[in-house]
């Protein structure tokens, strides 16, 4: 391995030092808004609005100086405090403020922002606000502790802490059932992919002593391949479940059930990202191992190809979307596993993704806020003409994601369909097909809920959306639009050092045939989903017995495939391992039992208390004596 490649951070100085402010201000605001009760209800959607902005505020100062530093100085170890010291393990808790985290963090923080202004008004109604705006904030501290550690073991604390604040949202309505059991199903589909981090940080540490970053890729070419290889399938086990890549996807759909403004801030800036953050981060130990390197590539076409699937057959308009995250992600996933250059691009792609997903979720949640919470696309229609607001920024993003020049999407996805296509014409292909479906299925949304008749339930009157939601949307719909333009070959050269990747020209009228030919099939998608939604829509769900509209309908069938395989089968299993329990180990212990019980029974019967008894014995004991020393001197 070209040492060169391995960037080790400098000590923090100057502001740098205070970098953990951007953790500790929403956790202090959560705990504020947790701890001060009833008397906070007042102003509290303020207090936690004003958490996330301040991280946003320490987040672009630490950018500004970064960008007048020099790019060897640019990687930040910033030193907290001795954690775990027993021992030969010493762990500390640290921060690695880089180019990648930065990112992470502006996204995170200035997006999450705009989700939060939005929350003031999407949760004007609701009594428990307050409470809202605590976990929101807790969700924005988790997932900066989990891109800014400089360590597996710093990063663990984050991922679980996303864990636990997507589980609180998720379930926020929690007197739903519903939304009960999607935070239930979430939290444990999610234990899956823990369980692989753990594992491959125990590893690691038997390994290599250590598990700081810069520590384990010094050391990684050290290791065997077949423990690198271990350790790159167990990450992208991890990967999977907070990522919800096929086979750990089933928990996205259902997590649908939170607010709105969660579905956007999960979809857009914090947990579904952080698995493709977790391969990029260990980018130089995916390519020491070209089976776990497939392996991501695999898994990320295979899931672009499957959220895509189920975006084109549901007709709620959250589940749509949450498909095609599905699908994006699935194509972060497939850049991560490339290399170097495609590591770039996943994050390009996820930069671009923040927010033109954040501005379709809040979009959505604006037509559910019109439409007295109804998330069903049949019963929409011509909104367009009394919501034009929310139609013009969800058309942006909407253009954005298929890919349309000169938006964000075709930038950011054009780069890993060419990567695709070098990685192997079989990968380039399908990415190519996933952009033509994606394009069909958000122009039916488009079509089912801004054009046509207006197909709305009676008693419904739909109307804009107050002031401090349309903004949000206003600026995410900005950024979708011109963020592709602007940082198409700065975002490559900024993330060349933690990512290894070394940027080329890719101006617009560089862009490969691969491009242009995605654009065509963009196009053909586009035409399809027109010309079947142009006319009449039906206000009820049309029964099919069409294989794949079904299994689209019902999420791949992956609840029913967990069911019979994990639930039933690993019953099954158990069953097994208990029969055999019984038998061997219980049955031991019994059998042992027994054999002990019997001997003393049969010992207690010479001490029955009879002294007659006892003469009788010690007499034949005297002549069995007498005999054998009798026997032995005639011998």
């Amino acid at each position: 391995m070209n040492p060169l490649e391995i960037v080790v951070p400098v000590e923090a100085t100057g502001l740098f030092q205070y970098a953990w402010l951007m953790i500790a201000i929403p956790l202090g605001v959560a705990a504020i808004l947790l701890l001060g009760g009833k008397a906070t209800n007042a102003w509290g959607h303020w207090l936690g609005v004003l958490g996330v902005i301040g991280s946003f505020a320490v987040a672009t100062a630490l950018f500004v100086q970064m960008l007048g530093a020099e790019v060897a100085d640019r990687a930040v170890q910033v030193s907290m405090f001795d954690w775990i010291d027993v021992g030969n393990l010493n762990l500390s808790a640290a921060l690695l403020v880089d180019q990648l985290s930065i990112l992470f963090a502006l996204l995170v923080t200035g997006v999450g922002s705009l989700i939060f202004i939005y929350s003031v008004g999407y949760m004007a109604e609701d009594p428990h606000r307050r409470r809202f705006f605590a976990f929101m904030n807790i969700f924005i501290a988790a997932m900066l502790t989990l891109v800014l550690a400089d360590s597996y073991a710093v990063l663990f604390i984050g991922w679980e802490g996303v864990g636990l604040a997507s589980y609180l949202l998720i379930g926020f309505w929690q007197q739903r059932r519903s939304a009960a059991l999607a935070a239930k199903k979430a939290f444990v589909v999610n234990r899956i992919g823990d369980l692989g981090l753990l594992v491959a940080m125990f590893i690691m540490m038997a390994l290599f002593g250590s598990l700081n970053f810069a520590e384990v890729n010094q050391a990684a070419d050290t290791a065997s391949a077949s423990w690198i290889t271990a350790i790159g399938f167990l990450l992208l086990l991890a990967a999977c479940g907070k990522s919800a890549q096929v086979p750990l996807q089933s928990w996205l759909l259902d997590a649908m059930e939170g607010p709105t403004p969660v579905s956007a801030l999960i979809h857009a800036a914090t947990m579904v990202t952080a698995g493709v953050y977790l391969v990029v981060r260990s980018h130089i130990l995916f390519e020491l191992t070209p089976a776990a390197s497939l392996a991501v590539c695999v898994v990320g076409v295979v899931t672009l190809l499957a959220g895509a699937w189920v975006g084109s057959t549901k007709d709620d308009i959250k589940k749509v979307l949450a498909g095609s995250t599905m699908s994006q992600i699935g194509y972060m996933m497939l850049a991560a596993g490339i290399g170097p250059a495609g590591g770039a691009f996943a994050i390009f792609h996820l930069f671009t993704h923040g927010f033109f997903k954040a501005n379709m979720f809040l979009g959505a949640g604006s037509v559910m806020h019109a439409m007295d919470d109804d998330t069903d696309m049949r019963h929409f229609g011509a909104l367009r003409k009394v919501m034009p607001w929310t139609f013009v920024t969800f058309g942006i993003g909407y253009l954005a994601i298929i890919g349309i020049p000169p938006l964000a999407g075709f930038y950011s996805k054009d780069h890993i369909v060419v990567a695709a296509w070098e990685r192997g014409m079989a990968f380039g292909a399908l990415a190519m097909l996933g952009a033509a479906i994606t394009a069909f299925y958000m122009t039916r949304l488009m079509m089912m809920t801004f054009f046509g008749e207006r197909r709305w339930a009676k008693g419904v009157h739909p109307h804009e959306s107050p002031g401090i939601m349309v903004v949000p949307l206003v600026v995410l719909a900005i950024g979708s639009a011109a963020l592709g333009m602007l940082l198409n070959s700065a975002i490559q050269t900024w993330l060349a050092p933690p990512t290894g990747h070394h940027p080329h020209a890719t101006a617009l009228w560089e862009i490969p045939w691969q491009g242009w030919a995605t654009l065509a099939l963009v196009l053909i998608g586009v035409g399809v989903g027109y010309l079947m939604y142009r006319g009449e829509i039906s206000f009820e769900q049309p029964r099919t017995k069409n294989p794949i509209v079904y299994i689209g309908r019902n999420d791949l069938l992956a609840d029913q495939f967990n069911d019979a395989v994990f639930v039933r089968g690993g019953g099954k299993l158990v069953d097994g391992f208990q029969a055999v329990d019984d038998l061997l180990i219980d049955g031991g212990v019994r059998s042992t039992t027994a054999l002990a019980t019997g001997i003393g029974d049969a010992f207690s019967r010479l001490q029955n208390g009879y002294e007659r008894r006892y003469g009788l014995w010690m007499v034949v004991g005297a002549v069995l004596v007498s005999v054998v020393l009798i026997l032995g001197r005639l011998a």
